[in-house]
């Protein structure tokens, strides 16, 4: 292969090709190779064709969405090929007979192309190893609820490992979309509606993934989430302090602190330019101002939207010209606009041939990097008979994750965690569906519901199986189905939730791709109403009069109307994965402390939207509207069954500590003021104690407030968060070294400033519940801040001494 004349590749004997010479960079071999490759060849290198691994074992099978499926496969590869794409997410098929299959396909590939350099293999990994019969984690909205950045890395490293055993070099993955609108179909595949939250968890997956040498893929930059109406591919309407300030910070956070190698542009049009064919986002902002030097993939169909949906490109050839100049160096899943097209169109000048050259050498880059041109790579992974993605360790990890996501929002009369001895009734209609449990892009939602003929692949037991294991006699009535208007069961569910002590009624959610469920991908709602006709339902069933827990197993935050205040309980789990309903059961009854905390605010109406926590302030309440937005529950809100006292906040410097406790802050803050150089640092505490009879973690909140700023500021914003686990009258002091990059925002010129002024830091237990306020004054000349700026504050937890007595905390 590496000896065809016609490329002058045949080296002297006994010397190696420079581009397989492994004491050379991977981007010095790869500028040693452009040049020994025909057009046809360097083409083939920039696209992926989506093909399926063949139950035989021999090979993949073109997918039917993909166009190159009318050509032999023989005859796509023959030039090489830049990337398989999904080969286990496209059917149901056993792991090591796909393993295999690929590891057939790859080398055919190398056999059949000149220099015989093997595909770049990509695959959804978002809530796990997008294959059968491997672990499905909870939804990336769970991950939100945790607030746990360790966990969130050490199960991406997990999926990872999984993934590359398998023979896998890409992960599509993680999305860092903020949330803006929740009838967005897709917020249960985001981290939540604030930017930091997002940047943390996203930059934590990262790591996981690429620790395991995997390739992650920052997806979908940028603008995604903020269509009009909440509606999948609607145009976006968005200011560039919108962009800059919310919307951009986590891809900046996962590129510069997690490493990650791939970005996947996003579908979205900004104020009339489709993302596919913008150059100043894609080359100047990605490139040129942050130094990303990775690929940048094309989501799928991208770039054939740019003609068919779109209307900016005259067809596939000036779609592939736009794409390529902005800065997309592969086109997923297909060979459309980047194959024989692509060629004609550099052949007739309309394309520069020098623009295919930059994306090949970002493309073989990548490729030596992960040892695909090296001489002595083999297709075949080892261990591939023994490969099982669904064993108890990632078991383990996806029940640890869902039990910390669990959302308790509301507790009245200590109704919960149950008493199992009493009478206890479960209605609603997600009750006893598994698929109440899965995210949109879990094996089972994704790709299993279009095969009803093979088995499940895993073991998701539901609510009604894993509360029914903890409350004997558990009465079961699921009152009518997620969708439709069929109140036929509503008798059955009033009479089981009359008979009992206490009911549970289970509502929410069932995803499916454009339309197929209530959410996901394509399924974007017209409000926050319950789907169906669950709302009546839980009408009827509190009229009873029986003490109700409200949980809600759903992808978005819906408004629950007079609902949130009488129901005497209220739970969020935001699609918790194959474990969820074990971790939802142990949480109800007590065998578990929640901890979790809300990543989106939960509206108390269903219109008025979007209305993220993230408005300054005539994005509250005001006496100029009738329309009061105040939520039901506000962005980390969280309960638990112990109660925590928050003491002792203060500054740390010299002289001497500037301390606040929670009463001076209630009333107005600390006194005095702090100094705080714009281009300096400064480090504050807290003191946390567990108040409370049993172990429970809180989760301390560190928020900035701006009041005055040259412009419109969020009243606050997340700038820190830490877990901080407590047994009975344990205490720890929380310290965060909080740099003056972390206050900046993009100002009236477009330039991201530190602006001296007066701030506020605030510790609390939520966006709207505040233990303690901090005020300091940022000193010294406004500062301009670029892409070297600090993201992320210092914490540390320390252990604080223990009082013989201690006052009672609040919940």
């Amino acid at each position: 292969m590496e000896g065809h004349p016609e490329a002058g590749v045949s080296p002297a004997p006994g010397e190696c090709p420079r581009w397989r010479d492994t004491r050379l960079s991977s981007a010095e071999r790869a500028a040693a190779l452009i040049p020994l490759m025909t057009l046809e060849e360097k083409v083939a290198q920039l696209a992926g064709v989506w093909a399926g691994a063949d139950e035989s074992g021999g090979g993949v099978v073109p997918h039917r969405a993909d166009s190159a499926v009318c050509k032999p496969w023989s005859t796509v590869i023959r030039h090489g090929l830049g990337q398989i794409a999904r080969p286990f997410g496209t059917a149901p098929v056993d792991p090591a007979v796909g393993a295999r299959s690929l590891a057939a396909a790859q080398a055919q590939i190398m056999a059949s192309s000149r220099f015989g350099i093997p595909a770049q293999v990509h695959e959804e990994c978002l809530t796990g190893f997008s294959t059968w019969r491997a672990t499905a984690y909870p939804a990336p909205l769970s991950w939100g609820a945790a607030f746990d950045p360790e966990l969130v890395e050490e199960m991406a490293g997990r999926i990872g490992r999984s993934m590359r055993a398998a023979g896998v070099h890409q992960g599509l993955a993680p999305v860092l979309d903020v949330t803006f609108d929740y009838r967005w179909g897709r917020t249960e595949e985001t981290m939540g509606e604030d930017p930091f939250l997002v940047g943390t968890l996203g930059t934590a997956y990262v790591r996981g993934l690429e620790g395991a040498s995997i390739v992650a893929t920052l997806k979908h930059f940028a603008g995604y989430s903020a269509s009009r109406g909440g509606r999948n591919l609607a145009p976006v309407q968005m200011g560039r302090r919108h962009l800059a300030d919310v919307v951009l910070p986590p891809f900046e956070m996962a590129l510069r602190l997690g490493g990650a190698r791939s970005v996947m542009h996003s579908y979205a049009e900004i104020d009339g330019v489709p993302v596919a064919a913008d150059e100043g986002l894609l080359t100047g902002l990605l490139r040129d101002e942050w130094g990303f030097a990775g690929t940048v993939v094309a989501d799928y169909f991208a770039i054939r939207f740019l003609y068919s949906l779109h209307g900016v490109a005259a067809g596939p050839a000036d779609a592939a010209r736009l794409a390529l100049r902005a800065g997309v160096d592969v086109e997923l899943p297909t060979v459309e606009t980047f194959g024989d097209t692509m060629v004609e169109a550099v052949r007739s000048g309309a394309i520069d041939e020098a623009l295919v050259d930059r994306a090949l050498a970002r493309v073989l880059t990548q490729k030596a990097d992960l040892g695909l041109l090296d001489e002595t790579w083999q297709p075949e992974p080892d261990g591939i008979a023994g490969l099982a993605f669904d064993d108890q360790t990632s078991q383990h990890i996806a029940l640890r994750l869902a039990r910390e996501a669990v959302v308790v929002v509301r507790n009245a009369g200590a109704i919960l965690p149950l008493d199992t001895a009493r009478k206890v009734s479960l209605v609603g209609p997600v009750a006893d569906d598994l698929m109440a449990m899965l995210g949109c892009y879990a094996f089972p939602a994704h790709v299993g519901a279009h095969h009803p003929d093979r088995e499940l692949g895993i073991e998701v037991p539901s609510l009604r199986q894993a509360l029914g294991a903890l409350i004997p006699g558990l009465s079961y009535a699921p009152g009518c189905a997620i969708t439709g208007d069929d109140r036929s069961g509503f008798a059955e569910a009033v009479a089981a939730a009359a008979d009992s002590d206490v009911c549970v009624i289970a509502v929410g959610d069932r995803t499916g791709l454009f339309g197929a469920g209530t959410s996901g991908e394509g399924s974007d709602a017209a409000d926050l109403r319950l789907p169906g006709v669950q709302a009546e339902l839980v009408r009827a069933v509190l009229a009873t009069g029986t003490p109700a827990v409200l949980v809600a197993l759903a992808g978005r935050p819906y408004a629950l109307g007079e609902a949130a205040d009488d129901a005497a309980g209220i739970v969020y789990a935001f699609l918790p994965g194959q474990r969820g309903g074990q971790a939802v059961a142990e949480v109800l009854t007590g065998a578990v402390n929640p901890s979790g905390r809300l990543p989106v605010t939960v509206p108390r109406h269903s219109g008025g939207l979007p209305a993220t926590y993230l408005s300054p302030k005539l994005g509250h309440r005001t006496e100029v509207s009738s329309l009061d937005p105040t939520p039901a529950f506000a962005f980390g809100h969280g309960l638990s069954y112990t109660t925590f006292e928050w003491t002792a906040a203060g500054v740390t410097g010299e002289p001497r500590d500037l301390a606040c406790d929670g009463q001076t802050a209630a009333s107005g803050g600390c006194g005095a003021s702090g100094a705080w150089p714009v281009d300096g640092e400064v480090t504050v505490h807290v003191t946390v104690r567990n108040t409370g009879q049993r172990p429970g973690t809180e989760v301390v909140q560190l928020y900035l407030h701006d009041p005055v700023a040259q412009t419109t500021r969020p009243v606050v914003r997340l700038i820190g968060y830490r877990r901080v686990p407590l047994d009975p009258g344990e205490a720890a002091r929380v310290t965060f070294t909080i740099p003056a990059d972390l206050t900046s925002f993009t100002g009236v010129d477009g330039r991201r400033v530190v602006e001296p002024g007066d701030v506020e830091l605030r510790f609390g237990r939520s966006s709207a519940d505040i233990a303690a306020t901090l005020r300091l004054r940022l000193t010294g000349p406004i500062r301009e801040v670029g892409p070297g700026r600090r993201l992320q504050p210092e914490v540390r937890v320390d252990a604080a001494p223990s009082p013989q007595a201690y006052p009672q905390g609040r919940p």
